[in-house]
Parts: C-alpha cells; structure tokens; sequence
C-alpha cells in the first residue's frame, strides 16, 4: 500500500463473496478512500493479501473505532480477529 494512501473507516467483513483466501468473515478490514468505486456500490479494502482491492459494498459493515484503538492497530497487520464469545 503506497504509504500516502490513509485509511478512511474500518468495515466488519459479513460475506466472504466465494473469496476465502482474500476475506475472512468476522474480521476487520481497513477501507481507502475511493469515491468512483463508491458510486458503484464497492469499497477498496486491504484484503488478507495485504493490497487494496475492490470488493461489494454489501460483504461489509461500516464501523467507528474510538481512536485509541484505532492509533493502535499496526498498519503492516490489516485485520484483527473478532473473537465471539
């Protein structure tokens, strides 16, 4: 990921898409901004690949990290496990 690229929200990943190796459901993924995938309905997400690839809007849901915990994620790792209990 080119290092002026800033991540823009984080999403929850809900369906996979038939894509295992690139998404995991339950995890937390990084967006980048894109607004011309935006107007198509998909996002740009650092996959488990660790690049940004496009993906349906519709496998995600939107969340707000507070702060603290967002400054803590490291950049170089894009997911983080969602444990249920």
């Amino acid at each position: 990921m080119p290092d002026d690229q800033q991540i823009s929200s984080y999403v929850v990943c809900i369906d996979d898409g038939g894509y295992p190796e690139s998404l995991e459901v339950r995890k937390v993924y990084e967006v980048l901004p894109d607004e011309r995938a935006a107007i198509n309905n998909y996002i740009r997400v650092i996959d488990e690949t660790g690049e940004d690839y496009l993906y349906p809007k519709k496998y995600f849901v939107s969340i707000e990290l507070p702060p603290e915990v967002a400054r803590v994620l490291p950049r170089e790792t894009t997911t983080r496990s969602l444990q249920t209990r």
